[in-house]
C-alpha cells in the first residue's frame, strides 16, 4: 500500500522531495526490501533530544509505513516523539539535507537537529 505525501492522520509525512531523495539513496546504495529508512529519536543535543536517520532491517515491534518502493521504520519509543512530523529535503544555497518539522517540539536548537517536548 502506498502512502501519499499528505495523508491525513498519518503518523508521519514525507514531502515529495524527501521521498525522491530516499528513493535515490535506495537505488544508489542497491538496498533491497529487507531494509527500511529508520527515523528515530535519541537523547542528546542542545535541546535534549536528537533526530536519527539510518537504514536498517525491520525489527519485530517496528511501525512500518510502506511507500511504493521503500519503507519507513519507527521503533515504539521514537513513534511517541515523531507522531505528526513532516520530513522534507532541502537543496539550496543554505545547505542540503533532510529537515524535520515537528509540531510537538516546544523548543528547538538553532541547527534544527535537536528538540525538546
Amino acid at each position: 500500500m502506498s502512502a501519499p505525501a499528505t495523508e491525513t492522520g498519518s503518523i508521519i509525512t514525507l514531502s515529495e522531495r524527501a521521498r525522491r531523495e530516499v528513493r535515490s539513496i535506495y537505488q544508489r546504495e542497491g538496498m533491497g526490501a529487507e531494509k527500511g529508512l529508520r527515523l528515530s529519536v535519541v537523547g542528546g543535543g542542545c535541546s535534549g533530544l536528537s533526530y536519527g536517520m539510518d537504514f536498517s532491517e525491520v525489527r519485530p515491534n517496528d511501525t512500518r509505513i510502506d511507500y511504493d518502493d521503500f519503507t519507513v521504520l519507527l521503533d515504539p519509543k521514537s513513534t511517541i516523539y515523531l507522531k505528526g512530523i513532516t520530513l522534507d529535503f532541502q537543496d539550496g544555497l543554505q545547505g542540503k539535507g533532510f529537515v524535520f518539522s515537528n509540531p510537538n517540539a516546544t523548543n528547538t536548537c538553532g541547527c534544527g537537529e535537536s528538540f525538546s517536548v
